[in-house]
């Protein structure tokens, strides 16, 4: 793969509609990052391309500019196709892909992912879509069934291609690959490129240019310390580290789902600000956990790492990994969710027997030998830091036409509470959520369960 030097820097110099450019603009998108001067012109010519690329790189506007300078609004059948490993992850690229395409007339983008009823997915395929934004399974599920109709589509997308691999989808990959055009254009973006998406990348694409993105953001400042587990208990380790630090908030990395939910139910029983986040769970609490620990409601989130995949956060205090990833990769990707932007992040690995080969393994990219330290012991004061915010859900979503106004409204109509009492507010179709001050919850549940809102009653309560 190489790595050329970007020769565009502004939108303006591509090839783009007057809708885009309105629609970049208003989203305050001016100068390009890399990977969209990279890739961009590759895209609008319509040639295949894979991208090695980080989170945060601006890869998804980069396809998501792509797809819309193709679409013909005139026609509702599927004409672009991206796959993504995570319901939250394409909720996220839907969400994108919407907002780019603010400017323009009625373009329709479903999400297909499980966890949720097929029922209302295949009413809404009925009524046809430009762009379906899914996860793998799903999205063959339909197909399968003879939902959805491929016959008419001009590009396929595979975002985040290397979990997709690592989660089993393999398999799905290639049967969703068969029901497409042989004439679509195949965009592939990848974090790390094992063999395996070298293999893959053979199989979907033609003559595709390479593409290696260096991360557009700012050398993070990490310090990485690894302590000896020796005979102390994982959850016992992990609550002294969190006492001794002190973090806004952190994440815990876990190998296996039973992990993350025993250690997570142990630091709620130490009254620490703790949610655990993995494939056991069901949707409803995984979207419910996500969102608590995206607004700041709750300060210690512990999770398998395909579970926390598409969970972008952008100031993270701390990261805690609890015995050594599967691999250096891994392991590479949990320390670099701390230190974004230039900011300082500490990441701690907890070493036991079982972790000194892969250990000695990491050892070899460093420059000097890896020492491991003995186990903070915080002082016997230290109590576990508590959240000042609480999330309220609201049983009404953007299906409502509810919008994040409407529920700022709501809460400051008697003039009790500020903006300075309400975090951050997401909608979701079905659901909406709010986080508010703690000691403003009481007051701002009954402002919305004694009141209505757009006219409409909606009950909600605190998670």
């Amino acid at each position: 793969m190489s790595e050329p030097t970007p020769a565009l820097r502004h939108f303006t110099e591509l090839k783009l509609s007057d809708a885009l450019l309105s629609s970049l603009q208003e989203a305050g998108f001016q100068q390009m990052t890399p990977v969209q001067a990279l890739s961009l012109p590759v895209i609008l010519r319509g040639e295949d391309v894979v991208v090695q690329a980080e989170t945060g790189s601006g890869k998804t506007a980069a396809f998501a500019l792509g797809i819309l300078s193709k679409l013909d609004l005139s026609h509702f059948a599927p004409q672009a196709l991206v796959l993504c490993p995570t319901r939250e992850l394409a909720e996220q690229v839907a969400e994108a892909i919407r907002g780019l395409a603010k400017s323009m007339a009625n373009v329709k983008v479903l999400t297909l992912c499980g966890g949720v009823p097929a029922r209302a997915q295949v009413a809404s395929l009925e009524h046809g879509a430009h762009v379906v934004v899914g996860t793998p399974g799903r999205i063959l599920d339909h197909l399968s069934q003879s939902r959805i109709d491929f016959s008419k589509l001009h590009t396929l997308v595979l975002d985040e291609a290397d979990r997709m691999l690592e989660m089993g989808f393999q398999d799905d990959l290639n049967a969703i690959v068969t029901k497409t055009p042989a004439t679509r254009q195949s965009l592939l973006f990848s974090a790390t490129y094992p063999k395996s998406i070298a293999q893959l990348t053979q199989r979907i694409t033609k003559n595709a240019s390479n593409i290696k993105v260096a991360s557009a953001q700012a050398e993070p400042k990490i310090t990485q310390r690894f302590y000896d587990l020796g005979d102390t208990s994982a959850a016992q380790a992990v609550q002294q580290i969190l006492l001794d630090q002190q973090p806004s908030n952190c994440m815990v990395f876990c190998n296996t789902k039973a992990e993350a939910q025993s250690i997570a139910d142990k630091l709620q029983a130490k009254g620490f600000s703790a949610l655990a986040l993995h494939g056991d769970l069901e949707q409803k609490d995984r979207d419910q956990t996500m969102v608590q620990f995206s607004n700041g409601s709750a300060r210690v989130l512990v999770a398998t790492d395909v579970a926390a995949r598409g969970l972008d956060i952008a100031e993270l205090d701390l990261v805690i990994s609890l015995h050594m990833a599967h691999d250096l990769d891994t392991h590479t990707h949990r320390i670099g969710r701390t230190g974004r932007a230039g900011a300082e992040g500490l990441a701690v690995t907890l070493i036991g027997v079982h972790d000194d080969y892969k250990m000695r393994l990491l050892e070899d990219s460093f420059a000097d030998l890896i020492r491991l330290q003995p186990l903070p012991h915080p002082a016997a004061d230290r109590k576990p830091l508590q959240s000042e915010l609480v999330t309220l859900q609201l049983s009404g979503g953007k299906k409502d036409k509810l919008r994040p106004g409407d529920i700022v409204g709501a809460l400051t109509r008697d003039n009790k509470l500020t903006m300075a009492d309400i975090g951050k507010i997401k909608v979701q179709a079905n659901w909406a959520f709010v986080a508010v001050k703690t000691a403003a919850a009481k007051h701002a549940l009954s402002l919305i369960n004694n009141d209505k809102i757009k006219g409409k009653r909606f009950r909600a309560r605190a998670l």
